[in-house]
C-alpha cells in the first residue's frame, strides 16, 4: 500500500512538472524569454545511463544555427521537490552528452531540458524525464570480530565480490558519543580481508561494522554489526601470606591463580601499604613461594603478587597488600644489680623475653678523661656475672645484651657504673 501511494505521488509530480514547463530560471536567477515556436529537444531521443552517484545523458542535437547550447533542470523526486533548478548550461550547440554527478545512490530525479538560443532566448522545456541512480553496493558479507585477544580485536570478512571496490574502512561504535567512526583508515585492495584494532581496554565489548568503497569513493551499505570482547586480565593468586619470624628473611607463600594460562608471578614490594611498589622478582607458575633475602632485623615490607598470563597481561594490582617482616631482635635485658663485693664486680639481670639463649657483657673501663677501653664478654649463659678483673680506683661501666638462637643481638640494657675503692 505504501509503495502504491509513493508511485501515485511520483506520477502526479511528473505530470505537474511537465505542465509547468518554461517557468525555470537560469544561473543568473533572472527570467529569460521563452520562444514558444522553437522546437525543444526530442524527448524520445533522450537516453540515460545510471551509476550510483551519477546519471549520463545523451540526446539528439537540435540542428539549427540559432542554437548556442542546452539547459538542464533537476528536482529530487524522492524528496517531492516541486521546483526544478538549473544545474547545467552548456555553451556548445554541438554538445549531445552530459553527466550529472554527485547524486545520492538509489534516488529518483526528474529532469527537463531546454535549448539555449541566441539573444538570451530559450526554448520551452521537454516533459519531465525520470531517471534513477543505482543502489549502493551491498554490504560486506561473512564478517567476524574475534574475541579474547589481549587488548585487541581482529575483524575479518569475505572480500567483496564487486570488482568496483577499491578499499574498505572499518568503523567502531563509541558508546559515549553514540557515533560510528573510522578506526582503520583505508584498507586498500578489494581482496584485503582483515583489520586488527589495537590498544583497547581489557575485558571490554566493542562493536564494529565494515564499509566497502568504490574507486570513486562511493561507500557501500554497512555490514552487519560485529561484536567482540577483549581478553580479561588473569585473576590474581589467592591467600598470600608473609612471614614475621624468620631472621633476615621474609618468606611469601600463596595459592595459584585460577586462570588457566598464567605462566608466571611477579612479586612487588613497598615500604608503604598504598603506593611505591616495585617489582623485585618473577617466578614461574609452578612456583608458589618466594624468599626475600634482607639484611636487617625487624625490616617491614608490604607485598603484592601479580599473575602474568601467556599474553603478558598482568592481574590487577588493586589488591590488599600483605605485611611481612624479618624477625625482631630479642628484647634487651634489665639490670637488677651492679655492685662491688670482695674485690669483684657482680652483675644480676632479668631476661627481657624468653628468646635469649646467651648474653654479652659490655665492659667499659675509664682510664682517663678522654680514654675508655671497651671489652665484650660473650657467651654468658646465666643471669649473673662476676667480674674479677677489676682494679681499685678505676671506673667501670657495664651493660648487657641478649642473644637468641639465631644469633640476633638485642639492644644493650641500661648502663651502670661501679668503682672498686682503693685501700686505705
Amino acid at each position: 500500500m505504501k509503495k502504491l501511494i509513493q508511485l501515485s505521488l511520483l506520477t502526479l509530480l511528473v505530470l505537474f512538472l511537465s505542465s509547468c514547463a518554461n517557468t525555470f530560471q537560469n544561473f543568473g536567477n533572472s527570467k529569460v524569454e521563452i520562444d514558444e515556436s522553437f522546437e525543444t529537444v526530442d524527448y524520445d531521443s533522450i537516453i540515460t545511463i545510471s551509476d550510483m552517484t551519477s546519471i549520463g545523458f545523451e540526446w539528439k542535437r537540435v540542428d539549427d544555427e540559432r542554437v548556442v547550447g542546452y539547459n538542464f533542470y533537476r528536482a529530487n523526486a524522492d524528496k517531492n521537490e516541486t521546483k526544478l533548478k538549473l544545474i547545467y548550461s552548456s555553451k556548445n550547440r554541438f554538445e549531445t552528452h552530459y553527466v550529472d554527478k554527485n547524486l545520492e545512490p538509489n534516488t529518483k530525479y526528474l529532469y527537463q531540458i531546454s535549448v539555449k538560443l541566441k539573444d538570451n532566448k530559450e526554448s520551452k522545456t521537454t516533459k519531465a524525464y525520470l531517471a534513477q541512480t543505482l543502489p549502493r553496493l551491498e554490504g560486506v558479507q561473512m564478517g567476524q570480530a574475534i574475541s579474547n585477544l589481549p587488548r585487541k580485536v581482529k575483524v575479518v570478512w569475505q572480500p567483496h565480490p564487486d570488482k568496483r571496490v577499491g578499499y574498505y574502512i572499518v568503523e567502531r561504535f563509541d558508546s559515549k558519543s553514540k557515533k560510528w567512526s573510522s578506526v582503520s583508515g583505508k584498507i586498500n585492495n578489494r581482496l584485503s580481508a582483515e583489520f586488527i584494532d589495537m590498544n583497547l581496554l581489557d575485558n571490554t565489548t566493542y562493536k564494529y561494522r565494515i564499509k566497502a568503497y568504490t574507486f570513486e569513493n562511493i561507500e557501500s551499505n554497512p555490514s552487519l554489526i560485529l561484536e567482540a570482547n577483549t581478553k580479561p586480565l588473569p585473576l590474581p593468586p589467592s591467600n598470600l601470606k608473609a612471614s614475621t619470624d624468620i631472621p633476615k628473611k621474609i618468606y611469601l607463600v600463596w595459592e595459584a591463580s585460577s586462570t588457566l594460562d598464567v605462566v608466571s608471578y611477579d612479586i612487588y614490594r613497598s615500604s608503604s601499604e598504598k603506593y611505591g611498589f616495585s617489582k623485585i622478582a618473577t617466578v614461574d607458575s609452578k612456583t608458589l613461594d618466594y624468599t626475600d633475602e634482607l639484611k636487617g632485623d625487624n625490616e617491614k615490607y608490604f607485598y603484592k603478587v601479580v599473575s602474568v598470563d601467556k599474553d603478558k597481561l598482568e592481574s590487577t594490582q588493586d589488591i590488599t597488600a600483605i605485611l611481612g617482616s624479618t624477625l625482631i631482635s630479642p628484647a634487651k635485658p634489665i639490670l637488677t644489680l651492679a655492685q662491688i663485693q670482695d674485690k669483684k664486680a657482680i652483675l644480676n639481670w632479668k631476661e627481657g623475653d624468653s628468646r635469649a639463649v646467651a648474653y654479652n657483657i659490655i665492659k667499659k673501663t675509664k682510664k682517663g678523661f678522654l680514654q675508655t677501653d671497651t671489652l665484650i664478654i660473650k657467651g654468658v649463659k646465666d643471669l649473673r656475672y662476676e667480674d674479677f678483673d677489676v682494679v681499685a680506683g678505676l671506673e667501670y661501666q657495664y651493660s648487657v645484651q641478649a642473644i637468641d638462637e639465631f644469633g640476633l643481638v638485642s639492644e644493650a640494657s641500661n648502663e651502670t657504673k661501679v668503682i672498686l675503692p682503693t685501700a686505705e
